[in-house]
This record gives C-alpha cells, sequence and structure tokens, in this order.
C-alpha cells in the first residue's frame, strides 16, 4: 500500500462494533487489497496505539434490483482490530 489513509476507510459504527470496544477491539472499512500487516501498520502509524491482533472479514456485495435492472454493491473489507491494554483511538469514545 501506498499511503495509510489510503488503508482505512472508516470506522465501523454498528451495535456489534460499540459492543467490542468494551473488549479492546476496533473495527474499521479498509481497502480490498490491503494485507493485515497493511492494516495494522496504517492504525499504528495514524493512531500512534498497539495493535495486537488483526482479523479480516471480507464481506460480499449485495445484488440489488431497481425495476428489471441489476446491479450488484462493491465487496469491502471489514478488519477487526485487538488494541493493547489501555489503549483506545478517539472515535470510539463518544459511541
Amino acid at each position: 500500500m501506498k499511503n495509510h489513509y489510503s488503508v482505512l476507510k472508516s470506522p465501523v459504527i454498528t451495535e456489534k462494533s460499540t459492543a467490542a470496544t468494551v473488549e479492546g477491539k476496533v473495527v474499521f472499512w479498509v481497502d480490498v487489497e490491503a494485507t493485515k500487516k497493511d492494516i495494522k501498520d496504517a492504525v499504528e502509524n495514524i493512531f500512534k496505539v498497539k495493535v495486537l491482533d488483526v482479523n479480516t472479514h471480507l464481506v460480499p456485495g449485495k445484488v440489488k434490483r431497481m425495476g428489471k435492472f441489476q446491479g450488484q454493491r462493491p465487496t469491502r473489507k471489514k478488519a477487526y482490530l485487538k488494541l493493547r491494554e489501555g489503549d483506545k483511538i478517539e472515535i470510539f469514545e463518544g459511541v
């Protein structure tokens, strides 16, 4: 990956992801071509935290219809990150 900011797309703000913050985990949408090492390096450099573990999940795009036309949403990648005890990311504080 070229740029750390191009690896991370946005945080995932759902009921399940906010419940994971209690366990010290955070969830991000990431670039589909990013590797676990790319994701770990990006989060550590941007947020200045220590990442212990990275799990990824490829979310396939849904097939959607509008009238007689059919299309597909893009496939996305979700990353679950386990942070070191005591480390926090500001984005997930107020959630």
